[in-house]
């Protein structure tokens, strides 16, 4: 694929551009409007995709915590299934919030010993939308303090975990 188009792509996803525009310049690098058509779909990504963990893979335990320290903040826990105690790691999302692919990156820690945290920063404004577009429009909205006190909570919260090491 020409790396104009890739290139284009990424400016859309991180925000630089509307999605109006990169469609208009898309359809110029395409050719036509019907050809960008036909090559969005391979841009995008595809949540529906086979994930390398499954949700209900047995050797994992999963699910949706509150995490204190900030009004309504929420993420997605995993650990092993079996065993006592593990180091925790924070998985931070990209520009989209705490979606399938991040889940799936979660698990994939949780199975190599983990106590892993998808903190999904967008819960404060609702969670994380189906809608990618959607994300990134509620992704603009967290300002960079408002990270990092999401950040600082979930550690905490890792940290003292009853089935944490105490070490994130």
């Amino acid at each position: 694929m020409d790396r104009r188009i890739v290139q284009l792509y990424d400016a859309y996803t991180h925000g630089g551009i509307s999605r109006r525009d990169f469609l208009d310049r898309l359809a110029g690098l395409a050719g036509s409007a019907m050809a960008a058509q036909a090559i969005l779909p391979v841009l995008q990504n595809d949540y529906t995709a086979d994930p390398r963990v499954a949700e209900s893979d047995p050797r994992l335990a999963a699910g949706t915590v509150a995490v204190p320290g900030v009004e309504k903040l929420q993420g997605y826990l995993v650990r092993p299934a079996k065993g006592k105690s593990w180091p925790g790691v924070l998985v931070v999302h990209e520009n989209r919030g705490l979606n399938p692919h991040i889940k799936d990156i979660t698990r994939r820690l949780a199975l190599e010993g983990f106590l892993a945290l998808g903190l999904d920063y967008l819960s404060p404004l609702g969670g994380t939308p189906a809608d990618e577009d959607a994300g990134r429009r509620l992704m603009a909205q967290v300002t960079p303090e408002a990270a990092l006190a999401c950040g600082r909570a979930a550690l905490a919260f890792l940290r003292g975990h009853a089935e944490g090491s105490g070490r994130a």
